[in-house]
Formats: structure tokens, sequence, C-alpha cells
């Protein structure tokens, strides 16, 4: 009862008590939105935009990026830059790294925004991991590893002496679980469904953050996690369309999705976000227990960092 409790009041949160309004200016701030193209991630790199942040969008499609990019300097004024990632394909993920590195010396904030969501079973990344697990988690998981070195050395530099990594995950981890067997092919992984592994993935996500937050907190980096809410996006594509119908009656709009994951990569109150959980609108809320589980976040961080190790 508290769980679905707390889901429901999720899906239909308070008024905000911030607003794009209140973002600062960012101007000499340098960000990245993975799924910056689209949904969420393209309304966060608006907002950012619009308060003189310098923006790339990370993205697998040249052409939708493009696209994306040209409509937000139509709606603001100021151009975003492309990064090709894709966070299904590990060589891609090192790739996507290695060229921002080589056009930038800072970081001040990553959003860990892109994501996939409930396609089918036999949809696999290109190293053989569930689809969801692997972009969700391990994708942004090694992207992060990867830029590291630059966010420490960003941190050091800033005033405040911090960046913050936003990480954008569900309200279902709240329901999710783990189950290592199932993160690459396997017969375990076939007896769950498509929305059991989001779950997990989602759960991953928090998992993910939280360990990010005790291993890096005391260099500089915040680390949170959050719910973005029930948002009309592309992410439902792959839900049965009698399922998205239901889903959308309790749906609010882009622009709402965005705030939360606004309000700790920007604000203030962002800086005592290391570790926290968030919910809609720009609240702090309940985790899944699972996510505060010190043990199987480092059993996970090992085992994610060991992936990754031959890229």
């Amino acid at each position: 009862m508290g769980i679905a409790w707390s889901m429901y009041t999720e899906s239909y949160p308070p008024r905000s008590k911030f607003n794009v309004e209140d973002i600062p200016d960012l101007s000499g701030k340098v960000v990245i939105v993975t799924g910056g193209n689209t949904g969420i991630g393209k309304e966060t790199a608006k907002a950012l935009l619009l308060h003189n942040a310098k923006v790339y969008i990370g993205a697998r499609s040249p052409e939708k990026a493009e696209e994306a990019i040209q409509d937000l300097k139509e709606q603001t004024g100021k151009e975003a830059f492309f990064l090709k990632l894709d966070l299904a394909d590990l060589k891609s993920v090192k790739s996507g790294a290695e060229e921002y590195l080589s056009k930038e010396k800072e970081l001040h904030i990553l959003f860990n925004n892109a994501g996939v969501m409930v396609p089918p079973l036999d949809m696999l990344t290109t190293q053989g991991y569930d689809l969801q697990f692997g972009t969700n988690v391990l994708g942004h998981f090694y992207f992060t590893k990867l830029l590291l070195p630059i966010l420490v050395s960003t941190a050091k530099a800033s005033p405040s002496g911090n960046v913050r990594v936003v990480n954008t995950s569900s309200s279902a981890s709240r329901v999710g679980k783990i189950n290592f067997n199932t993160f690459k092919d396997s017969p375990a992984r076939r007896k769950l469904s498509p929305t059991a592994l989001y779950g997990q993935s989602k759960l991953g996500n928090v998992i993910f953050s939280n360990e990010l937050a005790r291993r890096y907190g005391d260099q500089g980096i915040i680390s949170s996690s959050l719910n973005p809410g029930n948002i009309v996006t592309n992410l439902m594509r792959h839900l049965p369309n009698f399922v998205r119908k239901i889903v959308e009656f309790g749906i609010h709009p882009v622009t709402k999705g965005a705030l939360t994951q606004l309000w700790a990569g920007t604000s203030d109150e962002g800086l005592k976000m290391n570790g926290k959980y968030l919910i809609p609108w720009a609240r702090y809320g309940p985790q899944n227990p699972l996510g505060l589980d010190e043990a199987l976040a480092k059993e996970l961080w090992t085992w994610l960092d060991e992936q990754v190790q031959a890229v």
C-alpha cells in the first residue's frame, strides 16, 4: 500500500515550486544531455540554452540530432552541439567520450537522461546485453566513467567546488529488482517481461547514482537520481496501444518532465542533493530500499566496471 500510494502521488504531484524561470544564468557552463534530441532531454536542453549554457546533445542519429538542434535554435536563438553517442554500443560510448574530451576542457553538468522503455524481448545491445539494462545503465556507467577525470578537474576549478551528474530514472525503479543473470541474454532473462526488465534498469540507475555519490562526493561530484514523472514522449513507442492509452490518461506534458532534473542540475538546492532521489515536481522522495543497499551497489559497480575493461 505504501509503495502503491507513493507512486500514485508521484503521478499526480502538487504544483512545482521550481520553474524554468528560476534557473540562474549558466554562462560559462558546459553541459551534456544524453538523449537531448527528443522528449525530456530536448526540453532540458532548451531550458539550458535559454539560460546561456553551452549544450552538447548526445544522440545516435546525426539527422535527428541536427533536426533537434535547428529546432532549438529557432526557439532559443542559441545553438547546441551534436555528440554522436549510441549508448547501446560500448565502442560508440567510448568514441563519444573521446570526441567530447578532444573539444572541451570542462564539464559542469552531465544529464544521463537517455533511455529505452519496454522494447521487444529479442532486442539486445551491440555487445549482447539486455537492451534496457545495457542502454540505461551500462552505457551511462561507461560514459560517466570515461568523463570522471574532466568532471573532477572541473569541480576543483569551480568556485562552488562541485559539478553535477543527474541520472534520469523512473517510478518503475520503486518496484524493480536486481538479477545479475538477466543483464545479458539468458534463459533467466527470457523468463522476465520487458516491463520487469525496465524496472530493473531504472533501479540500476538509482543504485549507480548512489554509488557514484559515495565514491566521488568528496571529489566534488554531486550525483542524484530522479523520477521525471509520467510524461508524453516517444519513450512509450514500444507499449501496446491499449496500454499506452491507459498510461496517457494520467500523463503530463514534456515541459513538466524536465523540471525535476533541471532543479537538480541548476539550482542552489542541487548542491545538497548528493545521493538523493527526487520526484515530480522538484521534490525529494522515497526510493527503493535496494537503492540504499551499499553491498549491492558495490557488487553492481564491480560488475559494470568489469564489462568495460576490454572495450
